[in-house]
């Protein structure tokens, strides 16, 4: 069991509020299929990172923004398969609403309809890959959902499933805490804590502006 106490909490979004794994693979199985390039490859480094920065890793010979804003388009409105993770909508709403937010690699649009779909409060503060020049694994995400939230990086802690997020959180000086949703414990050593399930976290405020949180 780990304690933290803070004054937010940032929340990568696929993965860890929502379970897009499988629409994730297909949407990118299919496009790697279409453009001749190796889905495994793909795969390899997709999760939690830009789509704009995985093509220019596996295909930067096509119209790498062309190709980014197709996928993302078509993400946001293909929703198959997503769901809500398990506690995340009584874990959110343990906290109060201006102490998280929600930093993501993808596109605003895919993030708010990825929430809705799932039945999740969009939250005043996400932080998007429309919003960054730097993706994860770039701290520049996370300091921008401190910064936008009012609090020092050290105050925040961040709930993460890939490797590039947490790297990205750490590099920006917050704490972290890993779940094992798509990578195994063993890929997400650098977290301050691993969990298997956000059921295994309690976010508790003690009314004057700490949060108390429990990872088990």
């Amino acid at each position: 069991m780990t304690n933290f106490s803070c004054s937010a909490i940032l929340f990568d979004l696929d993965g860890v509020l929502v379970d897009s794994t499988r629409q994730v693979d297909r949407e990118w199985r299919e496009w790697a299929a279409r453009k001749g390039v190796d889905g495994d490859a793909v795969m390899a480094i997709a999760h939690g990172v830009r789509t704009i920065e995985v093509i220019r890793r596996v295909a930067p010979h096509l119209d790498v923004e062309a190709e980014a804003a197709a996928i993302e388009n078509h993400e946001a409105h293909d929703q198959t398969g997503v769901v809500v993770m398990p506690g995340a909508l009584a874990l959110v709403n343990s906290i109060p609403a201006e102490r998280w937010g929600v930093v993501t690699s993808g596109s605003r649009l895919l993030a708010q309809n990825r929430l809705r779909h799932c039945g999740l409060p969009v939250p005043e503060v996400l932080v998007t890959s429309d919003d960054v020049t730097n993706g994860k694994p770039h701290p520049e995400p996370y300091l921008m959902g401190a910064e936008r939230l009012g609090f020092h990086p050290g105050e925040c802690v961040v709930i993460e499933d890939a490797p590039a997020g947490i790297q990205s959180a750490r590099t920006g000086g917050m704490r972290v805490i890993g779940m094992t949703s798509t990578y195994a414990a063993e890929k997400l050593a650098e977290a301050h804590a691993v969990v298997r399930t956000l059921a295994r976290i309690e976010i508790h405020s003690n009314g004057t502006g700490v949060l108390a949180v429990t990872a088990r």
